[in-house]
């Protein structure tokens, strides 16, 4: 099969994957193989091939937003079969038996394995997973829209839940790519005022076409602070100006697997009256299952830009510099 390998991590300007003929992967117990049909292009596929996580395999096929059609199954498969399409997001894997696995926390095990990180993910026209941590794609979605849905949206809507926001409250988005222009959907959704800060002109004017109530940068002032944020942007800079606008007893969301530094704080002016700084850990299958029913009862609408698999170099550059407006995508 083709797929798109890493060997060493490289700055994406240096094209750091290349394509490569792989052997089909055959399904072991309780897992199915799909025939990759579109793959999401997320800022930590970025971060994977630029070295800015730690590997813990080379060479390495990244990408785990991943949506296919099931071509085999393992013994033991009983939730798939044949001819259906799936999708495989970034949890790949848990151990099931850490504590915090043994109280529904499974983003958080100790054990935890990741596609496209520990596992080879869609970067190819074929990939194994476990039946447990692979989900039937509502009809309403095709390929390429479904295929943010499983990365972009799901940590999305576990950030937006995280953020405290409630419904009918304001809501503070910081960075406007893949996540943030399915999450604000769901938060309108609920009824909640948005407020977007992106430096794209392009991506002002696609939050607001979304139903954003105001767009501006950073340093901007909005109409009102808002109750809860979230910084999709792994630009540690962002916080100060995000607890800038916060309300009292808000709940600021870092929706990024990294981010750069955080600038020192003042505490007397930005954090005092309760306000609340906290990462978002990954999610767990429960957050799979309800964001996708709930995606489709909205429906969310993905603005995408699709790419060939051989083009994933030029994908990751386009993403990296800005130049995607929505999500990009892989499409076999």
């Amino acid at each position: 099969m083709k797929a798109m390998v890493l060997h060493s991590p490289r700055p994406a300007e240096e094209g750091p994957l290349e394509m490569r003929d792989l052997p089909l992967p055959e399904p072991g117990a309780e897992e199915i193989r799909l025939r990759v049909r579109a793959c999401g292009v997320c800022h930590t596929d970025l971060h994977t091939v630029e070295g800015d996580l730690p590997l813990p395999k080379l060479p390495l096929v990244p990408g785990h937003q991943v949506v296919g059609i099931v071509d085999a199954v393992g013994e033991g498969v009983r939730r798939f079969t044949i001819g259906q399409r799936v999708g495989v997001p970034w949890l790949y894997r848990t151990c099931g038996t850490c504590e915090f696995c043994q109280r529904g926390m499974e983003n958080l095990c100790r054990q935890a394995r990741f596609t496209g990180l520990h596992a080879d993910g869609g970067y190819a026209e074929a990939m194994v997973v476990h039946q447990d941590f692979a989900y039937p794609i509502p009809e309403i979605f095709s390929d390429e829209s479904a295929a943010p849905l499983l990365c972009a949206g799901i940590i999305g809507y576990r950030a937006l839940r995280l953020s405290g926001v409630r419904p009918g409250e304001r809501l503070g988005m910081w960075g406007f790519g893949a996540s943030a222009h399915i999450t604000l959907q769901i938060a309108r959704h609920w009824g909640c005022e948005v407020y977007v800060f992106t430096r794209g002109e392009k991506h002002r004017q696609l939050a607001k076409e979304l139903g954003a109530a105001w767009a501006g940068s950073a340093k901007d002032e909005p109409p009102a602070p808002v109750h809860g944020g979230i910084i999709f942007a792994p630009a540690g800079e962002l916080v100060p100006e995000a607890l800038r606008v916060l309300e009292r007893g808000g709940t600021l969301a870092l929706a990024g697997v990294t981010m750069t530094p955080i600038p020192e704080l003042d505490y007397d002016r930005l954090l005092y009256w309760e306000r609340v700084v906290r990462s978002v850990a990954n999610f767990t299958r429960q957050d799979a299952a309800e964001f996708l029913q709930l995606a489709a009862e909205v429906p969310v609408r993905t603005t995408v830009q699709t790419f060939p698999l051989e083009a994933a170099n030029e994908a990751l550059l386009a993403l990296k510099e800005g130049r995607i407006n929505g999500a990009g995508v892989l499409v076999l």
